[in-house]
């Protein structure tokens, strides 16, 4: 049997580099609205419509489900939340 190791969850669940690599940045937003929007102190349905966003909606990302998402829809929230979103792009390993 052959032992493999990955640097994250998504390299290891994710069939290729690229949809590993949407996912990473997918989850690095949700956290960081995540712990911005907590830091409101306020309810569901004000921070959602601060965000654009309905409160169910709100909810979905508040649980982390991460599918419902796509990398640019986080990427106008985080704004909306106040974030600076910056890309770094390098060579693979």
């Amino acid at each position: 049997m052959k032992i493999s190791y990955f640097d994250t969850v998504w390299d290891a669940i994710e069939p290729s580099k690229a949809e590993a690599a949407n996912m990473k940045a997918r989850a690095e937003l949700m956290i960081a609205i995540h712990k911005t929007v907590l830091g409101w102190k306020t309810t569901q349905a004000a921070s959602a419509k601060r965000l654009g966003l309905t409160q169910p909606r709100l909810n979905d990302l508040l649980k982390g489900r991460i599918t419902k998402f796509s990398l640019d829809a986080l990427i106008n929230h985080a704004t909306l939340a106040g974030l600076e979103v910056k890309v770094k792009v390098g060579k693979a390993a």
